[in-house]
């Protein structure tokens, strides 16, 4: 099959990148500077600009392009980070409609956007999405998709838990702590905490693009969710670190702002349109996905 990808450079776009291309795959990688390699194609997201005809006849486009939500939400910030997901969508969405052949879109998206704290609730992807600042941001950035359906392209958003890797910027950043003797649960320890290996979410992808049946939202994230002080005591046992720090959560609030709901705020979300098309989890459960993520 043939891939366009934007936002390859990043960690996920770069694994995503090695797998299709072991696999025999054909890989484009959209970049806002001049190419350098024949894979390359030059766009420019924010004005729209992205040459149809550069891109010969892909079977699917993926969007793994925005900027990164763990800095503090300034106003000026928030524009950015709601732009950046929210403009590349739309240019590959209209991009698509203008192809000979209507290619399956992809975007990455949040499961921030089911709410901050949703407690013991169980989110499907039938749950609307609720309220707050990330929450606006998916409903702005799935939305964009809604030309490409229209025109006959098969859509998905994968609202993708906290991808574990030792790569994974998020994960070096968790993991920190431990290594340092400094470990220990976040807040209550109580609330859900969704993640996934990056193998099984490269798995994910795959499976959306090569399955016709699944449209529309896809939670990317273990069937069995943990709750943060499951998660806690897992990475300290994988490390063989102890785990007697917790974290305050009015101290997160205070460093972290907005931002800290999305690590105190339990989100309990369950991949049930993954599992209805026979999608089988490598790692299932947090114990072999924190094991794999540090392999």
């Amino acid at each position: 099959m043939k891939y366009v990808l934007a936002g390859a450079s990043g960690f996920l776009g770069k694994a995503l990148t090695r797998d299709l291309v072991a696999d025999g795959h054909q890989v484009v990688r959209l970049v806002r500077r001049t190419p350098t390699a024949p894979d390359e194609v030059r766009w420019d997201p924010a004005r729209g600009d992205l040459d149809p005809g550069a891109l010969g006849e892909p079977d699917v486009l993926v969007n793994l392009a925005g900027a990164n939500i763990g800095r503090p939400w300034t106003p000026t910030y928030r524009r950015t980070i709601r732009e950046s997901r929210v403009s590349t969508t739309s240019t590959l969405a209209r991009v698509a409609t203008q192809l000979d052949r209507r290619p399956v879109v992809i975007t990455q998206s949040g499961i921030g956007g089911y709410g901050k704290d949703l407690g013991d609730q169980i989110l499907t992807e039938d749950t609307p999405l609720g309220d707050g600042f990330l929450a606006d941001v998916v409903h702005l950035w799935e939305g964009a998709l809604e030309p490409a359906q229209q025109a006959g392209s098969r859509v998905a958003a994968l609202r993708t838990g906290v991808v574990l890797d030792r790569k994974a910027p998020a994960f070096q950043l968790l993991t920190l702590p431990f290594r340092l003797g400094l470990g220990g649960r976040l807040g209550p320890g109580t609330q859900y905490f969704p993640t996934v290996s990056l193998t099984d979410w490269l798995r994910a992808v795959r499976h959306v693009a090569e399955h016709d049946t699944l449209t529309g939202p896809i939670n990317v994230a273990l069937p069995t969710p943990p709750t943060n002080a499951e998660f806690t005591k897992a990475l300290a046992t994988a490390l063989h670190r102890p785990a007697l720090l917790p974290v305050p959560a009015v101290l997160m609030k205070t460093a972290l702002g907005e931002f800290a709901w999305e690590l105190l705020g339990s989100k309990r979300a369950l991949p049930t349109r993954l599992q209805s098309t026979n999608f089988t989890f490598h790692h299932p459960t947090i114990t072999p996905t924190i094991q794999a993520a540090l392999t």
